[in-house]
Formats: structure tokens, sequence, C-alpha cells
């Protein structure tokens, strides 16, 4: 009688959380910097919305498909597109790709993306704190650019702008918390981990 042997294969790859939350939080950061009324949008913004707020979010959310992380997954891959698609609706109208988005289609655009983030936010109610900060903030930013968008209301846009700050410095500090306390051991920059 033949014997079966199993052989496991351990997971040894690096946790791609903290490039993800890095990639959204600074391009968030940046964008908002804009919208709250301190420069002017240039290729900068477009830069950083499709290498490092796109792509390197795209590759962080492969890479959680291989943890079996569904959450991950779904979000980075998700808003790593957000950032690219982004950049397409300023970019495409001026290299005469179509007509710029109307205000009822961008405020289309970013109601889908704050529907999408409500229900993002509720799956963080299973994990830790920080990233429930991370995803709160960004509905409200989402609700304020939306109502921006309707009113054309700049002084809401700017109030946006300062939000989105502070929804991609939250995401920063959730990144380089999982760094830190990696290579600590132990918890250096608290996040709220669920027990």
């Amino acid at each position: 009688m033949q014997e079966e042997t199993t052989i496991r294969i351990a997971d040894t790859s690096s946790n791609p959380a903290p490039l993800g939350l890095a990639a959204f939080g600074m391009t968030t950061i940046l964008l908002n910097i804009h919208n709250a009324g301190f420069f002017a949008m240039d290729t900068m913004i477009f830069a950083m919305g499709i290498f490092y707020g796109g792509i390197a979010q795209i590759i962080a959310g492969i890479m959680e498909s291989k943890k079996k992380n569904t959450f991950g997954f779904t979000a980075f891959i998700s808003y790593g597109f957000f950032w690219i698609a982004l950049v397409g609706l300023m970019v495409m109208p001026k290299l005469g790709w179509g007509d710029a988005p109307s205000k009822t289609s961008m405020v289309a655009f970013l109601g889908v993306w704050c529907l999408f983030s409500m229900f993002m936010l509720i799956a963080t109610f299973k994990l830790n704190k920080a990233l429930q900060a991370i995803f709160a903030l960004l509905v409200v930013l989402f609700i304020l650019l939306i109502t921006a968008n309707v009113t054309g209301n700049e002084t809401i846009h700017k109030l946006a702008g300062f939000e989105g700050i502070v929804c991609g410095l939250t995401a920063l500090y959730t990144s380089m918390a999982q760094v830190i306390n990696e290579l600590y051991g132990r918890t250096v920059m608290p996040i709220g981990a669920k027990k």
C-alpha cells in the first residue's frame, strides 16, 4: 500500500497592505491639497494618480489575493482603478478623446464611489479602528465632493480638500503603523486592532 505525502507550502510573502494604504494615502493627500486651494491641478497629481495611487494599489490588491484577503483585494484594486479613471476623466478630454464630464456625470461618478465606500465601511466593522476611520472619512469626502459639484460651492470644495487631507493622513498613518509595528515586534503605533 502506497503512503500519501502532503506538502504544505507556507506563504512567506510580505504584507501588501502598507503599500496599498501608502499609495492611497499619499495620492489622496496631494489631490486634496489641490482641492483645498494650495496649488493648481498639474501633472504631479496625474502622475501620482496613475503610477502610485493607481498601479501600486493594483499590485497590492493582487498580492492580497494571494493572502486570501478578499477585503484588501477588492479595496486596493478598486481604488487603484478609481485613481486611473479619475486621471482619465481629466486628461482624455485634453487629448480629444471625448467631452469633459458634465456636472451630472461627475456627480454620478462620485456617487457610485461613495456607495461602494459605504459598503466597504460596513466591512471594516470586522477589522481595526484605523481602517474604520479611513473609510468613514472617505465616505464623508465623497459626500462633500458630491455636494460641491451639485451646488458649485467653492467653500464646500475647499472643505472637502481639508477633510481629504485628513483621510489621506489617516491612511498613511495606518500604513506606517503596520510597517513599524511589524519591524519592532510590538505596537508602537496603535491601530485599534480587533481582539
